[in-house]
């Protein structure tokens, strides 16, 4: 049995879900405010977190940002009225996973979130068998702990920041496309959206690299992508 749980206040919406959810395969737990939802989402686990983007108290990005900085990895799809590219945009860079405007149909939404869930395992599945430490040059990198320091200091990453940096660093010298790497630490293929990558490298970048000129970490492959030192 899942966890689903729907941070939304709409009533016709959670109706209309609970019974769809209603089954031996689903358990959902149901919140209508952004305060209560931080509350359950930082002390329970949930396999699939069903956001609403506009909550009377807290913005639902803002609520997605704060638990992907306290690193709450469960995936997170945000319902919006509004499907304008910047505010999914916004939401991915936030650490969303996927998007889905109203209305939307109830087959798709299901469909969507049985696609977190088996993305959301497999990933679990391949991280078991990869390295769980990585010591390179000033920097160290525990995937257990999803720590990681710079000349003895840990510094604070967020959820899609250190998935990008374990994956890059976990591969020295292999390019990945920002395609891939979309698909690899979003676990979704956002066409339109590598932007988004390159916004988080950035970020990245400020936070390990002493020189953003002549960085000694994460490389860009002109016309490819980006690489981790060899």
């Amino acid at each position: 049995m899942k966890n689903i749980f729907l941070v939304e206040d709409d009533h016709q919406i959670v109706e209309l879900l609970t019974n769809h959810f209603n089954s031996t395969f689903y358990e959902l737990t149901i919140c209508n405010s952004g305060k209560d939802a931080l509350k359950r989402a930082l002390t329970e686990y949930y396999d699939v977190i069903l956001l609403e983007a506009l909550l009377p108290d807290i913005d639902g990005v803002e609520v997605c940002k704060t638990l992907r900085d306290n690193h709450i990895n469960s995936p997170i799809m945000m319902l919006a009225a509004r499907s304008d590219e910047a505010d999914k945009v916004i939401a991915f860079e936030m650490g969303a996973d996927d998007y889905v405007t109203r209305p939307f149909g109830v087959r798709e939404l299901m469909a969507r979130t049985k696609a977190l869930l088996r993305r959301s395992e497999q990933s679990q599945m391949s991280f078991h068998y990869k390295k769980k430490e990585i010591q390179y040059r000033d920097i160290y990198i525990n995937k257990e702990k999803r720590m990681v320091c710079l000349k003895g200091k840990r510094l604070m990453l967020t959820n899609k920041e250190f998935d990008m940096l374990f994956l890059l660093a976990g591969n020295p010298g292999k390019t990945f496309s920002r395609q891939e790497m979309l698909e690899q630490v979003w676990g979704y293929t956002f066409e339109g959206y590598e932007h988004t990558v390159t916004s988080h490298i950035n970020r990245l970048r400020i936070k390990i690299e002493d020189d953003l000129t002549q960085p000694q970490y994460i490389l860009t492959t002109w016309g490819s992508g980006y690489r981790f030192q060899e």
